[in-house]
């Protein structure tokens, strides 16, 4: 609770520079996974006053996050594979990313690279991390860009709106924030699933 007061305070301090510390925010996410993202984005949602703003704050931290996306697939671009595969192996560790996370990302993307990024960005921590084997794998650049768009505003935005509708109430945002991923995760399960059952049955 102390941690979650501290992160208002620094929150409540990029906010003075409007839509700018907003995005700034949703960038530095990307590269400090230290507090929870879904935590973070109703912190935010509960600091804007009207429907206008909350539609241009939801833009902002797309526009942030997509940078921080966008970065990543560079870095992943740039290095190379076995580059990366070292760094991962090195550094992962201090940051939430093992080698083992790095593997299944990268053989996700031998699959599907449009839907991979998509929904890996509404997953808790691969939504940071996904950008890299992209890069590596060298992902078509407008193809990552859109989805991971998507992605990014599917992820930012119901946080967002939710925030903004607790903002008058008592609700603790980190106990509420601790079931949402859980709904949408199970969202997730349900649309893919569907998705093979539907292709089973046009198949046969």
């Amino acid at each position: 609770m102390v941690a979650m007061m501290d992160f208002s305070h620094i929150i409540n301090a990029f906010l003075n520079f409007g839509l700018i510390g907003v995005m700034f925010i949703a960038l530095a996410e990307k590269f400090t996974p230290i507090f929870p993202s879904y935590v973070m984005f109703m912190l935010l949602g509960m600091a804007v006053s009207d429907g206008l703003t909350l539609v241009m704050t939801i833009l902002a931290t797309a526009t942030g996050s997509l940078a921080g996306s966008i970065i990543w697939y560079g870095i992943g671009r740039a290095l190379g594979g076995p580059l990366v595969e070292d760094a991962v192996a090195r550094f992962g560790k201090y940051v939430f990313f093992s080698t083992q996370t790095y593997q299944r990302l990268a053989n996700a993307y031998r699959r599907n690279h449009f839907w991979v990024t998509l929904i890996g960005q509404t997953i808790p921590v691969v939504r940071i991390y996904l950008a890299l084997p992209a890069g590596v794998f060298c992902i078509q650049p407008m193809t990552f860009t859109v989805a991971a768009g998507i992605g990014v505003l599917l992820w930012n935005g119901p946080f967002l709106t939710l925030g903004y509708l607790l903002r008058t109430s008592s609700q603790d945002p980190f106990h509420v924030g601790l079931w949402v991923p859980v709904a949408l995760l199970c969202t997730e399960i349900a649309v893919v699933l569907g998705c093979r059952l539907y292709r089973t049955i046009a198949w046969r």
